[in-house]
């Protein structure tokens, strides 16, 4: 058993390998010759650009190994079907559950090393390859912000701003603490606000406290619901260079930027959406082996097919995926499902197929 195991395994990993090669090459191409001209108009170094498309490489294999796991199903059961590898190994009494275990035990193992790679590697990755195209590439200016559990901005000469979170859009910008220096930069003035619209005006705080410190020590309070303040930034200066975005951050930060949005009182039920889809999204790898296999076997036991219409089968399967997750994803982001179910709605749909086409297979 354990050689038949390896065999099996074998041939498997040999056919993912080359479709997952396959899929990776179609997709740098494509994407390179894309932002190519983009990137030459900013007379940007080859070798920044190589360095791009090279982090951007775990976003990449995390979208794809899926892919390439149900497409290596599909292809390796379809090949040992032709071969009559399958009738042998029926014939001497294994059962269909031995043969299709080296396939789910290495979609499982797939799964388990994407988790890892969106938990860390993926988003630390990604948040390189748009500080390479933004600065290095792009030659804009970075702006000076420190990013900590809440972010600090220098707004002024004088005058720094501390922010829970940035609104899409960079319109409005939540739980806004302003600190004022005077000319030998001890602090002068602070202004706290719930949050900051840009309107057609300028900016505006909402629902907040001005304290001013006075020479003689003591603090003036002065609560206010509305009032005018001075920014030279615009929304796009916030919206591209400080928004939180999801994909930049590990899951252990996502999970806990959310539950600060929860505390403070403002709405969270987008990056809770994230995080459990970023969750939920590497386990289709074994979602994508079931189904693979329960394709592969589902019509008296066993049947083969072609390579073209494997490889067409996969890819039909995987836009059909893609399609379900992102309209939950998008539902979940406008408060439509609970943020859970949206995350694990297109796994948990195409577990059922694949479950069903396996309760159908003759053993």
């Amino acid at each position: 058993m354990k050689i038949l195991f390896k065999y099996l395994l074998q041939e498997l990993v040999k056919v993912f390998v080359m479709c997952f090669a396959g899929l990776m090459s179609v997709y740098l191409v494509v994407d390179f010759f894309e932002k190519l001209r983009k990137f030459l108009k900013h007379d940007a170094e080859w070798v920044d650009i190589l360095l791009y498309f090279g982090l951007k490489i775990p976003h990449i294999s995390f979208q794809i190994a899926p892919v390439a796991i149900l497409m290596a199903t599909l292809l390796s059961l379809g090949i040992l079907s032709r071969n009559n590898e399958i009738t042998a190994m029926r014939s001497s009494g294994m059962s269909l559950f031995r043969i299709t275990l080296p396939f789910t035990c290495f979609a499982a193992a797939a799964a388990l090393a994407l988790l890892f790679l969106s938990a860390v590697i993926v988003p630390l990755s990604n948040l390189r390859a748009e500080d390479v195209k933004n600065v290095r590439i792009k030659k804009e200016r970075v702006a000076h912000a420190f990013r900590a559990e809440r972010t600090w901005v220098e707004v002024g000469a004088h005058l720094l701003m501390n922010i829970e979170s940035v609104g899409h859009g960079g319109n409005t910008l939540h739980g806004v603490s302003l600190y004022r220096l005077g000319p030998n930069f001890q602090l002068a003035e602070v202004i706290e606000a719930r949050e900051v619209h840009h309107t057609a005006g300028g900016w505006v705080l909402r629902t907040g406290t001005q304290r001013t410190l006075l020479r003689n020590g003591m603090v003036r309070a002065i609560p206010f619901e509305a009032r005018p303040v001075a920014l030279p930034q615009i929304p796009e200066d916030f919206d591209t260079r400080l928004a939180v975005e999801s994909a930049e951050m590990t899951l252990a930060e996502l999970n806990a930027y959310a539950e600060r949005l929860h505390r403070s009182g403002y709405t969270y039920s987008r990056f809770l959406t994230d995080y459990y889809g970023r969750v939920a999204f590497p386990f289709v790898a074994l979602v994508m082996g079931i189904v693979g296999i329960a394709l592969s076997l589902r019509v008296a036991g066993i049947r083969g097919g072609g390579m073209a219409r494997g490889i067409g089968l996969a890819l039909l399967i995987s836009f059909l995926y893609w399609t379900t997750h992102s309209v939950a994803i998008a539902l979940g982001h406008g408060g439509v499902l609970m943020p859970m179910l949206a995350g694990w709605f297109a796994n948990l749909v195409f577990f059922t197929f694949g479950f069903y086409l396996l309760l159908r297979v003759r053993y």
